[in-house]
């Protein structure tokens, strides 16, 4: 079945760490310049890139790595970074304990547009004088990190808040100021919810719209000023991040996977899948396994 490389912890030695920051140009040379196999983890990832020169694979998307952009990996995201260069910068990864444990909520990580479980998760552009203030706060947090200093854990988790509203403000769709109401917010995080429990049995808008006890075209007004997708397109997306991964990471047949997703028959799951990425299965399979 499934044979993705899981990093489970922040930190494999000492699973009570909930917070890690390490320099980019470290880890190139920690690693000799070898390339990490696709793998993902239970954490969230941010790397903060001052200078590279490579590719930036999410979930099957590749992202060209460039100076001053900023990367946004969720839990259960599989992502591959690929330099053909050392770079600079810093990667930072936190769990929701270190939210809890330091007082930011994880709503405020739910209502960020920056962590996409699903889809593209292109980089963050920043102006260069937004970009060098977000590169202050990584080069406080990676002090902060290295120091021994009284509630450093508090202090990282401030500046890790100011790092990411920073980054929000920069998005077009949804800012922190937005003027979705809680209820519409709510209503996001449970479509989320229920969408990740259920689409292998149910790919229909209607279906979550009633489980949630609104109309449909009511449900895509919010996922769509949220997110900037349909719900209809939010869970198509899941779908196929779940195909992608299941047709790269495992044995299965491409009937097996359709049955897996919900597909009573494999040529409609077929034609669901070359509908929505332009490759029939066995196309992107044999792709993805020659790249």
């Amino acid at each position: 079945m499934d044979t993705i490389k899981t990093y489970k912890k922040v930190n494999p030695n000492d699973a009570f760490v909930s917070f890690g920051i390490s320099k980019m140009e470290d880890i190139y040379v920690k690693r000799n310049g070898q390339v990490d196999e696709p793998h993902r983890h239970n954490f969230y990832t941010v790397l903060v890139v001052n200078k590279a020169n490579g590719v930036h694979r999410i979930d099957f998307n590749e992202y060209q790595m460039g100076n001053q952009q900023i990367y946004f990996v969720a839990p259960g995201q599989v992502h591959q970074v690929i330099e053909h260069e050392q770079s600079s910068g810093y990667a930072m990864t936190f769990s929701t304990e270190f939210l809890i444990e330091n007082s930011i909520p994880l709503s405020f990580i739910e209502g960020l547009n920056l962590f996409h479980n699903y889809g593209q998760s292109p980089p963050l552009l920043p102006p260069k004088e937004q970009f060098d203030k977000i590169l202050k706060f990584g080069h406080e947090i990676y002090a902060l990190h290295k120091s021994e200093s009284n509630m450093k854990e508090l202090s990282i988790g401030a500046f890790l808040k100011l790092l990411l509203i920073e980054c929000n403000n920069i998005c077009a769709i949804n800012p922190l100021d937005s003027s979705i109401d809680s209820t519409g917010n709510f209503t996001l995080k449970a479509f989320r919810n229920l969408v990740n429990e259920s689409y292998k049995e149910e790919h229909s808008t209607s279906y979550y719209a009633e489980k949630l006890h609104i109309t449909p075209d009511h449900l895509n007004r919010i996922v769509k000023s949220s997110i900037g997708k349909t719900a209809k397109e939010y869970i198509q997306t899941r779908i196929i991040t779940a195909a992608k991964r299941l047709l790269f990471f495992s044995d299965l047949s491409n009937k097996e996977i359709g049955f897996e997703l919900g597909f009573s028959e494999p040529a409609n799951f077929s034609a669901f899948f070359k509908k929505c990425t332009s490759l029939s299965p066995t196309q992107f399979r044999n792709k993805e396994h020659l790249s």
